[in-house]
């Protein structure tokens, strides 16, 4: 039936609500792990930069900016984007 595509008001608040929880957890998550990125050396930091690298790509952070933080091995640059990020929220 025609109505099948149509979502109600109600069904597009609750997909709305989703999206932003998901984003704002997302955030949460990417702070913890610059804090991981601080405390990290080695071969450790090496895998913390790959979540940070995943988790900025879910974010929607443009690739060529991802290559640019994780090649600076700077998590004061990350700091500085999460802040950007929250802001823009």
């Amino acid at each position: 039936s025609a109505t099948m595509g149509k979502r109600s008001s109600h069904q597009q608040r609750i997909i709305k609500d989703y999206y932003k929880n998901r984003e704002a957890l997302m955030l949460q998550r990417l702070g913890e792990m610059v804090t991981d990125l601080y405390l990290a050396e080695g071969k450790k930091r090496a895998g913390v930069w790959k979540r940070i690298a995943a988790a900025l790509e879910n974010l929607d952070v443009p690739p060529a900016r991802i290559e640019h933080l994780v090649a600076s091995d700077n998590a004061a640059l990350v700091a500085d984007l999460l802040k950007t990020l929250m802001e823009g929220k």
